[in-house]
């Protein structure tokens, strides 16, 4: 039987439940934090800042003391990014049962919003990864490449737990399927799938098929030296001779500076990647993480050297699809509560999961139309980007 009148509680609500149902991403990373924002009874404005674990270096031996200061850690996260999606309905459409009202208007329009959200967020933290698995040019094609994720992951001290997730585009998937199709029979992992989009889990990981993954066009130069420049410890730039400007988020090694263990020191067998960072120019490379070749920071076994050579991933000029492994926590995403506008009776915000929507109507009555905006503030970091590591294979 159709309601008299849809009301603002009943459109909120179901604006919040399409919009939980379709981050297939959003649902994946840590939300821990949204409590901390918009909150009236103590606001923290929109910036938060996270602690990070100290980190040591051991001493062996019985008879000296090292003892060390506690480096507190920290990273950023603001919630400062509002967007919103416009309707009007008129007097017709509000009588509509709430399901033929919701797959006519808030279906698509939370559609939109969720879509382009997510498309922000991954591309956003994806750009601050500085782990890469694959080979740029050959296709992923099996589980070779997730299991090299995977690796990383480990050797970066990811937990290994259930809330590790993939984000990979359907080319990508298909791909995968075609060359491992009995890790993807129909099992029952599949049939209780928990998320839309959710195809299967292995290798550790949930794999999500998503076509909002980042793709990223590397620039029109992938080799360069440094300019007789000498790298300091915890530097986070060098200057380079004459180069292109590169793209931020390019992955790049320097010569001879191999990656180590986080906690033992040991060398891995892999170059430490870097990750270019917004900012950066034709003649001074901005990276992440700070490079330490000692201490209890240390990620390379020695620094480079005063010519060292940086090797990007990729050819010059080529866009390759960022397909990433990641823990729950290698990102952050948060809403805050907006405030609520013109009475209750025409502004409504409910909080469901980590996801807050704000609700707002007002009345045209020379059109007979109720003009409604759904709105959204929100903020995401990657918080621990070594615990997540891009997949990357051929050019898109």
């Amino acid at each position: 039987m159709a309601n008299t009148l849809l009301t603002i509680d009943m459109i909120t609500r179901e604006c919040l439940r399409l919009a939980h149902e379709k981050a297939t991403f959003l649902g994946t990373i840590n939300r821990q934090f949204d409590d901390s924002f918009g909150r009236s009874d103590g606001k923290i404005g929109d910036t938060l800042r996270i602690r990070l674990p100290s980190q040591y270096t051991r001493t062996t031996g019985t008879r000296v003391m090292d003892v060390q200061d506690s480096e507190q850690q920290r990273t950023t996260l603001t919630a400062a990014t509002q967007d919103h999606v416009d309707m009007r309905f008129n007097s017709r459409e509000l009588a509509l049962d709430l399901e033929n009202f919701s797959k006519l208007h808030l279906d698509p329009a939370m559609a939109v919003l969720v879509s382009g959200i997510e498309s922000d967020v991954l591309q956003g933290v994806t750009k601050l990864v500085y782990n890469v698995a694959g080979t740029a040019g050959t296709a992923i094609s099996s589980l070779t490449v997730p299991t090299a994720a995977r690796a990383k992951l480990n050797q970066y001290l990811a937990p290994k737990d259930q809330n590790r997730a993939i984000q990979m585009d359907s080319v990508t998937m298909g791909s995968i399927v075609t060359g491992t199709a009995a890790y993807f029979n129909p099992s029952r992992d599949i049939s209780e799938q928990y998320r839309e989009g959710r195809v299967a889990r292995t290798a550790m990981a949930d794999y999500y098929e998503n076509e909002r993954v980042w793709t990223m066009t590397n620039g029109s130069d992938v080799a360069c030296g440094l300019d007789n420049y000498v790298v300091p410890e915890g530097g986070t730039s060098c200057t380079v001779s004459s180069f292109a400007t590169p793209t931020a988020g390019m992955v790049f090694t320097f010569a001879s500076s191999y990656a180590v263990h986080p906690e033992t020191k040991a060398a891995y067998s892999h170059l430490q990647q870097f990750v270019v960072l917004s900012g950066s120019t034709a003649t001074t490379v901005l990276f992440s993480p700070a490079i330490y070749s000692s201490g209890a920071r240390q990620n390379v076994n020695v620094m480079p050297n005063t010519s060292s050579t940086l090797t990007f991933i990729g050819a010059a000029s080529t866009s390759y699809v960022q397909s990433v492994m990641y823990h729950k926590d290698a990102f952050a995403f948060v809403t805050a509560e907006l405030p609520l506008m013109g009475g209750s009776d025409k502004c409504v915000r409910q909080t469901y999961d980590g996801l807050s929507l704000r609700v707002w109507q007002d009345p045209d009555i020379r059109n007979d139309e109720l003009l409604t905006r759904i709105d959204i503030l929100y903020g995401y970091q990657a918080i621990r980007p070594q615990w997540a590591s891009r997949m990357i294979g051929v050019a898109n």
